[in-house]
């Protein structure tokens, strides 16, 4: 199929992602729950202009999923298109050189929060759908669209959601548009997602803050006890020292860290990129290794006792961190929480005691097979459109979705966005390539056709 639909009706699409943009759908501050549904009735409304069909805004137990399909394809493979309407917070909004959510277009680029992550790539897989429909009345493929408002929180509802339409959600293959490239010139699609797993641990030694000079040296101070619990979790040598941590972590082969290090950060690049003065870590890993295929264990904050100016000679009777740890594929949340408690219990010292809360937003790690029809036809498209072959790319984060498709539905899931790296993702004065809007919508239109061959 052309392109010429795309052509005609450009500057309709792009005051629609503008109007997208409009709306501050911040999913984790709850003054923004009505903003956040107005997002969910958009892209409704837009799926139903694109002449998709039996559209639906489902309530979860958090913000609600978008759903719908167009399954008049017959015996062709059935794809799930993913993407989430949420966004960030836009603070500090001083840093902002215009209003996050008063969209600015200027230089061929559109500025405001959720541009690049990931209002334009939600639009991508619609476009296509509609320009498909209105030129040739049908599909290659069967198609349902799953639009979550949770993602940036960490999809706290997703997995009961999913357990409760598996059938509805049942399909062949997912694609997910929450994704992006290293560069504007060098498309790519992510083959591996490092999975999440957290706790905050709670550490008491009395049943209230003991003045220093009375009590101090005879009693246990729970900031004191916290920072040596912390201490256990890892080895000098950077290594993680939880009992159990590694016994599920697959070595990755030499060709895969070939693979890896040439297309990532030499160490004193990655270091400067980093704004750090030295690296640490596992010994002989390289940055790449360590940040894409490696295990992580990171303490994300900590708080206890006396915070203000001055001085005050407390003993604190509690203390508190939050712990993260990312994972890799044959690891489980469940699993690594499970071990955390257990360190925890083994490594608190006596005279205080400690609870481990498990958090929200979990995931579970994710790889793409590499010789996976789905990906054979992403690389297809791409290459139909950009006469280039795309970097298959492994990531540090985690997108909750890929491994939850994969346990619960037993679906893998492609990768496909256009989101460049640079484009400020989670920061002030983030934007959006226009450039990149037309070639998505493009290279959607032909993986529609892909996937019609790759899949059957």
């Amino acid at each position: 199929m052309d392109f010429s639909y795309l052509t005609k009706h450009q500057k309709r699409f792009t005051e629609e992602l503008v109007d997208f943009l409009r709306i501050p759908s911040v999913s984790t501050l709850p003054e923004y729950k009505e903003k956040v549904e107005q997002a969910a009735e958009w892209t409704a409304s837009r799926l139903q202009k694109a002449g998709l069909e039996n559209i639906k805004t489902m309530e979860t137990k958090g913000h609600p999923v978008v759903y719908g399909e167009w399954l008049h394809a017959g015996e062709a493979p059935t794809i799930l298109f993913y993407g989430h309407y949420d966004v960030q917070p836009a603070e500090p909004l001083d840093l902002w050189n215009s209003p996050p959510f008063d969209p600015k277009i200027e230089n061929g680029c559109v500025y405001a929060r959720g541009a690049t992550d990931m209002k334009a790539n939600v639009l991508l897989p619609i476009i296509a759908c509609e320009a498909w429909l209105k030129e040739k009345t049908f599909l290659p493929v069967n198609v349902k669209f799953l639009f979550e408002g949770e993602e940036e929180i960490g999809s706290p509802s997703l997995a009961d959601f999913m357990e409760e339409y598996q059938e509805l959600l049942g399909s062949d293959l997912a694609v997910s548009a929450d994704s992006g490239q290293m560069k504007e010139n060098q498309p790519a699609t992510m083959v591996s997602l490092r999975g999440l797993a957290g706790v905050q641990i709670d550490v008491r030694g009395a049943e209230g803050d003991l003045h220093s000079g009375l009590f101090g040296g005879a009693v246990p101070n729970a900031a004191q006890a916290l920072a040596h619990l912390i201490d256990t979790m890892k080895n000098r040598d950077g290594t993680i020292a939880v009992e159990g941590f590694y016994d599920h972590v697959v070595e990755r082969t030499e060709q895969e860290k070939e693979d890896i290090n040439a297309n990532h950060a030499k160490p004193e690049d990655f270091k400067k990129n980093a704004g750090v003065q030295a690296l640490h870590g596992e010994p002989e890993r390289t940055p790449g290794e360590q940040t894409l295929v490696r295990p992580t264990l990171d303490v994300n904050g900590i708080w206890g006792g006396f915070q203000g100016m001055g001085v005050k000679t407390v003993i604190p009777a509690e203390a508190h961190a939050k712990v993260t740890c990312r994972l890799v594929p044959d690891q489980t949340p469940e699993d690594i929480i499970e071990k955390l408690r257990r360190h925890v219990e083994k490594h608190t010292p006596e005279e205080t005691e400690a609870t481990v809360i498990p958090l929200d937003g979990r995931a579970y790690p994710y790889m793409l097979p590499l010789d996976h029809p789905g990906l054979q036809a992403v690389e297809k498209a791409v290459q139909q459109v950009e006469n280039k072959q795309p970097a298959q790319l492994r990531i540090g984060g985690s997108i909750p979705i890929t491994g939850l498709l994969q346990k619960q539905l037993g679906v893998h899931t492609v990768q496909l966005g256009f989101s460049v790296f640079d484009e400020g993702m989670h920061a002030p004065n983030e934007f959006y390539r226009l450039s990149q809007f037309e070639k998505g919508q493009k290279v959607y239109i032909q993986l529609l056709e892909e996937l019609a061959v790759y899949m059957k």
